[in-house]
């Protein structure tokens, strides 16, 4: 049984009763912060289809179990005030949980609740905004009890098989497994597939380019992921982002390479050090496909699923070599309209576009080479117009447009769409700070997420110009 608020999820497929959960947005409760701080949350979305709060399915399933009579909640406000009544019981003053003063607020009350800080033992104490300013703690001697703790190796370390240590963290535009945030096409116009990322020189040592696929794998799991190459990473250790579970990539879930090794006090496992070895993936061809339905992306060793605003873009990557395009595209995609093709079989290329009423419906690119394939921003650009251009139409299987139109590039500043061509173009015409970016083209003012990129490309761009300069120089 599992509940959730996101229909399909790596957890949910294997779900026998799926329980559909409120949002943060649709639930009315309470909601404490970091600072021990207890808010009163409403809800400002409606419940949408069947879906309901947390404190409503574990109450009407107790209730099916045969446990009504401990589960006969009216509201939120019953859950909080039982909540309150747990924080007291037993707690002469022994714990520093303690809602005492909350305990018997009725649902009027609870409605016009004001903010407070816990410990809150009675109505007439003000909050605590400090902990232990007396010098008193929580415990039966009322010292602080300091826990020695010997440090210890990882438990398991490099050798001649995983002789790099794998590192895993967050990214900047992602949440957790993505969810919610993979949903969102914006926050996925940044990074768009999970990666492992090298230092230039584990590179070379292991026959790898910047952007080809990569096994990442050790006695405990294989996963698949492109190469970054960057000499911020440190020699010998390799970097992948935690977010991609199976419902966005074939094999991009860094869990199954992680040791079952944890911290003996706090649990954690050992995330930040599991030895692996990365080499590069076979592939007979690559390709991808954007359309406006999703692509049958899993019978193929790499994909990765990008949601678009309307459309999908799939990239693909196979060790089998490559069938029949053309039939799997047309039976797939079977619909009226005009198809545009290119095939060239000693170079195992193959392009084709699907239009219906000068309407881009489906795109695909398949090569031998990665490297030959187009970047994909202008082609995507093309499914936000309800009709191309002729000139578009003309340029449509080179991937690229005609000198007359501009191509933004890799997309940096993803609140405003902002692309790496765009800002390279006003650097190179003088723009010089960050501040100055934002003035211009608005990138790095919102959340301000992209700033650190931002300052790389004027620190790249100022170094190229002056090397330029001595290079004329001496000329």
């Amino acid at each position: 049984m599992v509940s959730d608020n996101i229909r399909n999820t790596d957890t949910t497929e294997f779900a026998h009763v799926l329980l559909p959960a409120a949002a943060w947005g649709e639930k009315d409760g309470t909601v404490t912060n970091s600072e021990r701080r207890i808010s009163r949350q409403r809800a400002f979305l409606p419940l949408p289809g069947d879906a309901k709060p947390d404190w409503w399915i574990v109450n009407e399933v107790a209730k099916r179990m045969g446990f009504a009579s401990a589960f006969d909640y009216a509201g939120p406000d019953a859950v909080f005030r039982e909540h309150a009544e747990l924080s007291a019981f037993e707690n002469g003053g022994t714990r520093d949980f303690n809602l005492t003063g909350l305990m018997d607020m009725d649902a009027d009350e609870y409605n016009q609740f004001k903010p407070v800080q816990w410990p809150f033992p009675s109505k007439h104490k003000t909050d605590t905004a400090r902990m232990f300013a007396n010098g008193r703690f929580f415990t039966p001697s009322g010292k602080a009890r300091m826990l020695p703790i010997a440090p210890r190796a990882p438990a398991h370390q490099t050798c001649d098989a995983s002789p790099l240590v794998f590192n895993t963290g967050r990214i900047r535009d992602q949440w957790h497994t993505m969810t919610r945030t993979g949903k969102t096409a914006k926050l996925l116009a940044h990074i768009e597939e999970s990666f492992v990322e090298m230092h230039p020189q584990d590179m070379q040592h292991a026959h790898l380019q910047d952007g080809q696929l990569a096994t990442i794998h050790n006695e405990h799991g294989e996963m698949l992921a492109r190469v970054k190459a960057s000499p911020e990473q440190r020699p010998g250790s390799v970097f992948s982002p935690i977010h991609w579970s199976r419902q966005f990539t074939a094999k991009g879930r860094v869990g199954v390479l992680i040791n079952a090794v944890t911290d003996p006090i706090s649990g954690q496992p050992e995330f930040k050090h599991a030895p692996v070895n990365v080499q590069p993936f076979p592939a007979e061809w690559h390709g991808f496909v954007i359309s406006r339905k999703p692509f049958p992306d899993d019978p193929y060793d790499y994909w990765a699923r990008i949601p678009r605003n309307g459309y999908w873009r799939h990239e693909l990557a196979d060790a089998v070599p490559a069938g029949n395009w053309s039939g799997i595209m047309r039976q797939y995609f079977s619909q009226d309209g005009d198809w545009i093709e290119m095939k060239d079989s000693g170079a195992r290329r193959y392009r084709s576009a699907l239009l219906v009423d000068g309407r881009l419906e489906a795109l695909c690119f398949f090569e031998r080479d990665a490297t030959s394939l187009p970047p994909r921003h202008w082609l995507e650009s093309l499914f936000e117009k309800n009709k191309i251009t002729d000139a578009d139409r003309i340029t449509l299987l080179t991937g690229r447009p005609g000198k007359s139109t501009p191509d933004a590039g890799r997309i940096i500043c993803a609140c405003f769409g902002v692309g790496e061509t765009t800002l390279l173009e006003a650097i190179a015409n003088g723009v010089d700070s960050v501040e100055a970016l934002g003035i211009k083209l608005k990138a790095g003012t919102n959340c301000g997420s992209c700033i650190p990129e931002l300052k790389s490309l004027l620190s790249t761009s100022k170094v190229a110009s002056e090397k330029s300069g001595v290079l004329e120089a001496s000329a």
